[in-house]
């Protein structure tokens, strides 16, 4: 089976060249960067080689949000350290660009295709002592070649849900050579354990789920002109939305409207790219909508606030403490629905998610055992809970977020821990 793998990767490596090359053309790949992709000359090594180099693959925006308090932690407990990041998606790297503006033994590249001599080239320059792809990430002519460089292999945070489980499951011997050459599987949830322990991984542990490791505080970053616009409306927030619920996130404003005339309602797609595909959505409600950037400053009349950009959801939390999560209203999210809703739970957010939350299920449980979380099941019931939350606003759970913090820095040392007996 690796065989025939490896032969397609070179056969429809070509293909792969000039599709990544049209994507640059419309802005979905890094103008410059894309070749990182596909030519070793374009690796650009960038390290110090009297430190240890510690690899982390995480293939888009939340799996690196996922690591970054990791990293954080291990370049605070060992500064004999370099560390590469990996990515695969533009978003992603212009996420990175902002969270790790203040390391200077951190580099990010894209990871090259999936192919034989690219990845013999990208470990052989890079020289990693310690490799980790995080979540669903599995590539198999990397994880061969660095298996027979020696070069020891984790597999953090990990998560193998039934519908990926089921596609392994038609190449049970191949799936259980791939998942082999993992020296620890840390699973990030009680059925990602089992699913992966059916194909007989090795060191499999459970510590926890790394996205509970992000701890928040509120920065007010805002600039003042918008601080007083927000200050003269009520508002709420619909984040990670994906096509189809920003159609309800519209009729639940128009709903709201009917008893609060100055509500604005905040909408951060998951896709930045489809903002203007909202705003004239909003048009056809008749609704005064904005595309929002960085620090642009908000029209006065605004209805629906349109966010274009990343890293800058915290700024408004001050400020929206109803947060609908999306990825979880359209029946399509049955099999793998849901977006990671700690974020806003930790700056002291109220939760609403829709009934499609597959691959937060265990997060989404514990956030409602704790009372910080809310399933609905359309625009009459979101808006009905919200307003309900405008009429009786609820104060902060202080001691609820401790507990969730105390949860995630056990998860952090743990998972340190794990690590650490890599490099030893």
């Amino acid at each position: 089976m690796l065989k025939v793998y490896k032969y397609f990767t070179y056969l429809f490596f070509p293909l792969f060249i000039v599709l990544i090359y049209l994507r640059s053309l419309f802005n979905k790949e890094d103008k410059i960067r894309f070749k990182e992709k596909i030519f070793s000359s374009h690796f650009k090594i960038h390290k110090d080689r009297n430190k240890k180099l510690i690899w982390f693959h995480a293939a888009s925006v939340g799996e690196c949000l996922s690591i970054i308090p990791l990293i954080t932690k291990i370049i605070s407990e060992n500064r004999n350290i370099n560390i590469l990041i990996t990515t695969v998606t533009l978003t992603s790297s212009e996420l990175l660009k902002k969270k790790l503006i203040n390391f200077t033994n951190v580099e990010h590249r894209f990871l090259p295709l999936d192919l034989e001599s690219l990845a013999e080239n990208f470990l052989n320059m890079w020289k990693p002592n310690l490799v980790c792809f995080v979540d669903s990430e599995i590539w198999p002519n990397f994880l061969f070649k660095i298996k027979e460089k020696e070069i020891p292999l984790l597999l953090i945070n990990a998560r193998l849900a039934k519908k990926s489980f089921n596609k392994w499951k038609i190449i049970p011997n191949f799936a259980r050579k791939v998942f082999g050459n993992f020296d620890l599987c840390l699973a990030s949830s009680e059925e990602s354990k089992n699913n992966l322990s059916k194909f007989q991984v090795k060191n499999l542990k459970y510590i926890g789920n790394l996205k509970f490791t992000v701890k928040n505080t509120i920065l007010d970053e805002l600039i003042v002109p918008n601080k007083k616009i927000l200050n003269n409306f009520i508002t709420w927030c619909a984040v990670s939305t994906h096509n189809g619920e920003e159609k309800i996130i519209l009729k639940t404003h128009l709903e709201i409207k009917k008893k609060y005339h100055n509500v604005m309602t905040i909408i951060a797609p998951r896709h930045t790219n489809r903002a203007i595909a909202i705003k004239h959505l909003s048009k056809k409600f008749n609704l005064k909508s904005q595309i929002i950037k960085d620090d642009d400053f908000i029209n006065l009349d605004t209805e629906i606030l349109i966010i274009n950009s990343f890293g800058v959801l915290h700024r408004y939390f001050n400020y929206c403490k109803n947060v609908f999560i999306g990825k979880s209203l359209i029946k399509n999210f049955s099999a793998e629905g849901g977006q990671n809703p700690i974020d806003a739970v930790k700056l002291g957010c109220n939760i609403f998610y829709g009934p499609y939350v597959y691959n937060f299920k265990e997060i989404y449980e514990l956030l409602n055992s704790y009372g910080l979380a809310q399933s609905v099941n359309g625009e009459m019931e979101l808006a009905s809970k919200i307003l309900n939350k405008f009429d009786n606003p609820s104060v902060i759970n202080h001691q609820q977020i401790s507990l969730l913090n105390d949860y995630g820095d056990k998860i952090l040392d743990q998972t340190t821990l794990e690590i650490d007996s890599f490099l030893k």
